[in-house]
């Protein structure tokens, strides 16, 4: 940095007398004119020097476990080093190792009653399994809800359970769960297929048969995609997880199952001699997430974190370097830039009052796994103390749907689970950076579900409040064509500090973000 930044930081705190104020429920918060400065230190020019190294040819396209992936994690720690922000980890280690396997896909049967029901036609899935049962248990919707439950007086523990898609209605044609005409989460397939799922899981179970009509064509067309192209599942390996069988199956073997299983939601055991043997082998993948940590000043004990993902999709089969400058190399150079404003404010005494944690994560493109390993088997700080996630991921670009129309950034999640932090974001914005917020791809039905395809979600689904910023997809996206030349570094300037802005309020604000 300039050595005229400790003058302006000098400068600023001295003359606390500027301030602008952001409402904190009841009460008003102080931000002192320093927040500006420290928001000033994120530039163009840093941003692009760091993304020109990270995006490199050298770093290979930083393909989760592979060489350009270590060289990625290393540049990280090597900052974060410089900046002097420690490791987040008490051990200090930077690196949160993240145990991945590749399972190839599967082959094998499902018997049913002496009848074979090979792999790829009737019966899907990407696991290993196999188990002989004498009785599968039939639970309707699977659903657990404070209004129903399909688990009510059937004990699942031990059992492979059949459950269906959908959610129940009343005798008027009004959804039991919602008590309106409208549907809720639960037919919402790409959410609460996780939420069925855990549930089951949670109850004991040992499997589950998902029987998905209209959706069984989708999982199959995934099958064969991987089959053709002799692919793998990548997936956290959790060695404290007890082994659990995902089957996707259809019509046909559904109704062998359960012939009314269209019509019946009653829950019953079914006697039925099932018989999985599906062989699968794995291949060991070392990954890691990188993590540094600013402890608050006042609440060092509640903490904010700041993600984007480290990865990229790697060297396609033509030899040619997939850079990700944007897809994620945009996110993961604004943290570092992010990071830098945050310590010098701490350096300078001025906050954060809260902690806020720094977490770049691996096999985002893999099905989000490093952010899943955080969440779900290894969180470096609480969950429960974890007050949001603002993550980032794609923020350099523009879509070509909003050419002309340049100072944007798609904001997905941010009412979700906090309308707190969806006004916070809102007035942070129009008091710093008037960046239009457009909220396009946070409608629930949006076709391209980003919301579930990025790491925030493996916070959201922790009931933890969340914010993606993305500025949407383009032609280079998933290509070589993606490379720091063709990032408009001024955008990129301008979205860093709106999300500092927005980390800052959330961090110093004297009440925890509301969930609700």
């Amino acid at each position: 940095m300039k050595k005229t930044l400790f003058l302006l930081v000098a400068t600023a705190i001295s003359c606390n007398s500027s301030q602008k104020t952001i409402k904190d429920g009841t009460t008003e918060a102080s931000t002192a004119v320093s927040e500006i400065t420290f928001a000033e230190t994120i530039t163009e020019t840093e941003l692009k020097d760091h993304l020109y190294i990270y995006a490199s040819d050298e770093f290979e396209g930083r393909e989760t476990g592979q060489p350009g992936q270590k060289k990625a994690i290393a540049y990280i720690k090597e900052e974060y080093e410089k900046l002097g922000i420690p490791a987040a980890k008490k051990d200090g280690n930077y690196f949160q190792e993240v145990p991945l396997e590749i399972s190839k896909l599967p082959v094998g049967k499902l018997s049913l009653n002496g009848t074979d029901f090979p792999i790829g036609e009737h019966v899907l899935t990407f696991t290993a399994a196999n188990t002989t049962v004498d009785k599968v248990v039939y639970v309707g919707y699977g659903i657990e809800d404070t209004t129903y439950s399909s688990y009510k007086d059937i004990d699942v523990n031990g059992k492979i359970v059949l459950l269906k898609s959908g959610e129940p209605k009343n005798s008027d044609g009004k959804y039991t769960i919602s008590g309106t005409t409208e549907a809720s989460i639960w037919s919402n397939m790409s959410e609460s297929l996780t939420k069925r799922i855990q549930i089951a899981v949670d109850k004991g179970a040992i499997g589950v048969l998902f029987y998905d009509a209209d959706n069984f064509s989708r999982f199959k067309r995934r099958f064969e995609s991987m089959k053709q192209n002799h692919s793998g599942r990548m997936e956290v390996v959790d060695k404290n997880a007890p082994e659990f069988y995902s089957l996707f199956i259809d019509h046909t073997l559904a109704t062998n199952l359960l012939p009314t299983i269209e019509a019946d939601n009653e829950t019953k055991v079914l006697s039925k001699n099932l018989e999985l043997s599906f062989e699968s082998s794995n291949e060991k993948i070392e990954s890691e997430n990188v993590a540094a940590l600013i402890e608050g000043s006042e609440k060092p004990n509640e903490y904010i974190v700041l993600s984007s993902h480290l990865d990229h999709i790697g060297i396609t089969g033509d030899g040619e370097i997939n850079n990700g400058a944007d897809d994620d190399g945009s996110g993961t150079v604004a943290l570092l830039e992010i990071a830098e404003a945050f310590k010098k404010a701490a350096d300078a005494g001025v906050g954060p009052k809260r902690s806020i944690l720094f977490l770049h994560v691996t096999g985002e493109e893999k099905g989000l796994l490093g952010s899943k390993y955080y969440t779900d088997v290894d969180p470096i700080v609480p969950l429960a103390n974890t007050v949001a996630n603002l993550n980032i991921d794609m923020i350099g670009r523009i879509d070509p749907e909003r050419e002309g129309d340049r100072n944007y950034i798609y904001l997905i999640g941010s009412d979700k689970l906090s309308l707190e932090l969806h006004e916070l974001s809102e007035e942070v914005n129009k008091k710093f950076m008037n960046i239009e917020l457009d909220y396009t791809y946070n409608d629930e039905n949006d076709p391209n579900r980003f919301y579930y395809r990025s790491d925030h979600y493996n916070f959201a689904k922790n009931n933890i409040p969340i914010i993606f910023y993305f500025n949407g997809t383009h032609a280079d996206y998933h290509k070589p064509g993606d490379t720091p030349d063709k990032i408009n570094y001024d955008l990129l300037e301008n979205r860093s500090r709106l999300v500092f802005h927005t980390a800052w309020e959330i961090a110093n604000r004297e009440k925890k973000l509301k969930v609700d």
